[in-house]
This record gives C-alpha cells, structure tokens and sequence, in this order.
C-alpha cells in the first residue's frame, strides 16, 4: 500500500501510542491492559497482511481510517474508557464502522461480479443491497457479540445509556446508526454503478481499487 507522508506518519504515530501503552502497562504490571493492547496492534496490521496475503492493493486511505478506528474503539474507548466519559462516542463509532463496513461489503459483491471466474452478473440495485445487508449483519454480529460477552464474562460492553442500565436503549442507537451508515453507502454505491460519475469519496475510492486491482475486473466479452 502506498500512503503519502501525511498518511504514513498518522498510521505510524498510532501503532507508536499504542506500543508506549503496552510498555508502561507492564511497566505498572498491568497484564490485562498490555494484552489487550497488544491484540490492537496486531489487528492494525490486519490490513497489511491481507494485502500481502491475497495480492490485493487496498486504498492508501482505507488502511489509515481502519487503523484509527480500531484505535478508536479498542484503545481509546475500552482501555481508556471513552466509551463512559463521552456518552456520543458509540453511537459515533458505530456510524464510521458501518461506514466502512458498507465499502466493503460493496467493493466484495463488485469484485465477484465483476471476476470472469465466478458466474454471476448482478445488477447494481442488488450490488447495493448487498453492501447495506453486509454491513447491518456485522454490526447485529457486533451487538450479539457484546450481549454474549456481557452475560459470560461480566462484562460492561453494552453500556447504561440515557438512564437505562439494561443497555437496550445502547443497542438500539447501535442498530439504528448502522442501518444509516450502511444506507448512505448503499445509495453512494449505486449511483456510481448507474452514473460512473466520481464525484464522491466511495465513488473516488471505489475507481482507485478497481484502478490498482485490474486483474480482479477483467470485464466479460
């Protein structure tokens, strides 16, 4: 992946917080923090090693804004308790998260639509339902994920929210600002299906992984 200096340096100064962390949790003998900041650096490379283990070029930008969201939400929200201090910060995570949930559930569908190996031949209404399917299912993953967690463990990931500790009212906002994250990507997605028009960030973003992925969109003859 290629990342411009801006880019490389934020990528860079994240994981850099991130490995200050874990030392000063061992330094403090706090085994509980240094491990579950060192899951967080390894899944930061996540999107490195895909992109090295399937020859795939993800957008420089993709890679920058995943990596700050699994900062965002794993360090700054659980470790450093975000999530208890800014009543917003899930229900903003949860945006982004569908967000880019949404473009990849949009640039998996175009890809096997667009592989002459696999086929199938859909048409964008679906491309676009797909990527709204894709990404609500995850975050219901997510939430049912925490629910699980909570009973087993003890755990507090479904947070008391305007005064309701059973944390429904967490899961709901949850539900609600996917299924609109995921809409304003699925109706981003189809217009540029419909239009070829590159006028908005998906539409810009999708064209450059199609651009830098040229063996994956062979069009039919």
């Amino acid at each position: 992946m290629n990342l411009n200096p801006l880019q490389y340096r934020l990528s860079y100064v994240l994981k850099a917080i991130l490995l200050f962390e874990i030392a000063i949790a061992f330094w403090n003998a706090q085994w509980q923090t240094a491990a579950i900041t060192g899951g967080i650096v390894i899944l930061t490379l996540v999107p490195l090693i895909m992109a090295r283990s399937f020859r795939v070029h993800i957008p420089a930008e993709f890679e920058v804004l995943a990596i700050a969201f699994v900062f965002a939400a794993l360090f700054l929200g659980e470790v450093r308790g975000y999530y208890t201090r800014f009543w917003w910060w899930d229900v903003a995570l949860h945006t982004f998260s569908s967000l880019l949930l949404g473009m990849v559930g949009f640039l998996l569908v175009h890809l096997l639509n667009e592989t002459d190996e696999i086929d199938i031949n859909m048409k964008p209404g679906f491309v676009a339902f797909f990527a709204f399917l894709f990404a609500v299912g995850i975050g219901t993953a997510w939430e049912i994920f925490e629910y699980g967690m909570d009973v087993i463990f003890g755990l507090d990931m479904q947070k008391a929210m305007w005064g309701d500790p059973s944390g429904l009212t967490d899961t709901m906002w949850d539900l609600i600002v996917d299924v609109l994250g995921a809409a304003v990507i699925s109706i981003l997605g189809y217009g540029y299906l419909k239009s070829g028009m590159k006028e908005s960030f998906l539409e810009r973003w999708i064209q450059k992984f199609i651009d830098n992925n040229p063996r994956f969109f062979q069009r039919r003859d």
